[in-house]
């Protein structure tokens, strides 16, 4: 198939190349088939000085040591049947001694020996059933057959048995089409016109701008300062607010359960990529760890409207069902804690940072800390960890962002553009690009690999007032698009590439804080100061806005 590809395109010189290296395995094949068959008519004809060249010249096998044996033990007992007894006995010493370690009896070889004063081979007890010449000749061939398995159906390649295998026009380019329309047609949502799919290095996945409001988690009586979708699958929401407790929702049902009361304001939360486990941090310095394995053995049915799709918004009060809290982990000093994260690597270390200025590396098993990084001037808002989990990224009220080596616990670089309170960052999939949020009223990208300049920013929400408004990437391969909250009561939804505002989803009744994608479920979730969690998905009964179409079109 590739040797037509190259044919059909005008890549002569490749397809030749390709041959030619194809041949060359064939021919290489072909040679040692005409050999052995060389091999087994001298066997037979007692031609032994062909025999030992074409043995001798290029071994045949890994285990020809053994074989070499058994055709000297043959050429030697001819030799006594024809009392040749001075060549026989020449050739027991230089060819069959070197060989003793390959007799089939333990006394076979001692046989051979007395060989040269008996009267009759039959003498010895190891050849009494020898019948000859030629058999054993026959035998011989059959040795050889049975090792090196002499299976002549031939081989793939010019010339062989399956050449004539018939190969359709264009064979490798319809594969490559029909593995591109299976994942058209696998992907969540399908698109009206024929997408154009420009890269085949990942899979495609369907570009939808959230348009519509899907469910509004309605069970806390405060505001809402983080969210986070639990594990990679995205099946759970996890939230945290000021009224002491964080508390998971089902994405699909819309249902919530309680996960637990701390002191002072929960404001941050992040849950493990397995989806077993959520932590929380709030404002008696301490984290918190909740398992989730009871929430998962006891998961209900999704709701009746299954996905939402054309269904009213569902605004549902939580099920009051507690999941364990498994460890309080008190590794800073007392204050605020704002930021916690957990190592992408696993759940065994998580990164957290709030009001003693900080960021500690703790081991989640011991709750002992492995490492801290001091160096910032003022809080520490918000953390992120690298894709690799050696880097970690940090925020802070001083308006600093710096990126602490997890080995060394040095700061190997700091950011200084912003002009207010940085108040969140994010790492894209990939780690080339970070995100940063702050009070100077602008979300800002930066190229990792060619800092300390940001490549754009991101306008047209508000964030000035005495909040943590956050931002994240979105969308599919390494975050095609930038989603965040206002302090107007707006999600937004930037283009990356461009810095365009493409969405604004309008529904909370407050500040939205924090904004997080989950790309398994298409969907979009955030938290406000109305004291609600809403997800955002795409309703095609929601007519395209003019910016959605714009960037709709462009990709």
């Amino acid at each position: 198939m590739i040797i037509q590809y190259l044919s059909n395109n005008g890549y002569h010189a490749a397809k030749l190349t390709l041959q030619d290296e194809a041949n060359v395995r064939h021919f290489e094949h072909q040679e040692t088939q005409h050999e052995l068959r060389r091999l087994r008519k001298a066997i037979v004809d007692g031609d032994w000085a062909e025999v030992d060249r074409l043995l001798l010249a290029k071994p045949l096998h890994r285990h020809q040591k053994a074989f070499l044996y058994a055709l000297y033990k043959q050429q030697y007992l001819e030799s006594i049947e024809h009392h040749e007894l001075h060549k026989a006995f020449t050739f027991l010493n230089k060819r069959l001694k070197p060989l003793e370690a390959y007799q089939t009896t333990p006394d076979e070889f001692r046989d051979l020996c007395y060989l040269l004063t008996a009267k009759s081979i039959h003498d010895a007890p190891s050849f009494r059933n020898w019948d000859g010449i030629g058999p054993g000749r026959e035998r011989l061939v059959e040795q050889l057959q049975s090792m090196m398995d002499l299976d002549e159906t031939g081989v793939l390649g010019t010339g062989g048995a399956r050449d004539n295998v018939y190969v359709p026009p264009n064979r490798l380019v319809t594969l490559l089409q029909q593995a591109v329309a299976h994942q058209v047609e696998a992907a969540r949502y399908h698109p009206k016109s024929t997408p154009r799919v420009g890269t085949l290095l990942e899979d495609y996945s369907t570009v939808v701008l959230p348009n519509a409001t899907r469910h509004v988690l309605r069970g806390h009586e405060e505001n809402v300062k983080g969210v986070a979708f639990v594990g990679n699958a995205g099946k759970w929401i996890a939230s945290a607010s000021s009224d002491h407790t964080a508390r998971v929702w089902d994405t699909e049902a819309g249902g919530g359960r309680v996960v637990g009361g701390a002191c002072g304001k929960d404001l941050g939360r992040a849950a493990n990529r397995a989806g077993t486990q959520v932590a929380t941090v709030s404002g008696d310095a301490s984290v918190r760890l909740w398992d989730l394995h009871r929430l998962h053995d006891s998961a209900g049915a999704a709701s009746a409207d299954g996905t939402g799709n054309g269904a009213p918004v569902a605004e549902t009060e939580p099920a009051e069902t507690a999941v364990p809290c498994v460890s309080v982990l008190k590794n800073h000093a007392a204050g605020d804690l704002y930021t916690v994260q957990y190592h992408p690597g696993s759940a065994a270390h998580i990164a957290t940072g709030g009001y003693d200025k900080q960021v500690r590396l703790t081991d989640v098993s011991s709750g002992q800390v492995v490492k801290s990084f001091a160096g910032h001037q003022l809080s520490v808002t918000s953390v992120a960890f690298s894709p690799m989990g050696n880097v970690i990224v940090s925020g802070s009220k001083d308006s600093t962002i710096r990126f602490w080596d997890v080995l060394s616990g040095l700061c190997v670089r700091t950011l200084t553009s912003h002009l207010g309170e940085v108040t969140g960052v994010a790492l894209s999939p990939s780690g080339t690009y970070l995100l940063s949020a702050s009070k100077d009223n602008s979300n800002r990208l930066w190229d990792t690999r060619m800092m300390p300049r940001p490549l754009r920013r991101f306008k047209g929400h508000t964030n000035t007032a005495k909040n943590f408004v956050r931002a994240s990437f979105a969308g599919a391969g390494d975050g095609m698009l930038v989603v965040g909250g206002s302090e107007d009561g707006a999600v937004y939804v930037w283009d990356r590439d461009s810095g365009a505002v493409v969405q604004r989803l309008r529904g909370h009744a407050g500040i939205v804080y924090d904004v997080r994608w989950c790309q398994r479920q298409q969907l979009l979730v955030s938290c406000s100061e109305d004291a609600t969690v809403r997800t955002w998905h795409y309703d095609e009964s929601v007519p395209v806005c003019p910016d959605e179409g714009a960037l709709t079109a462009r990709w």
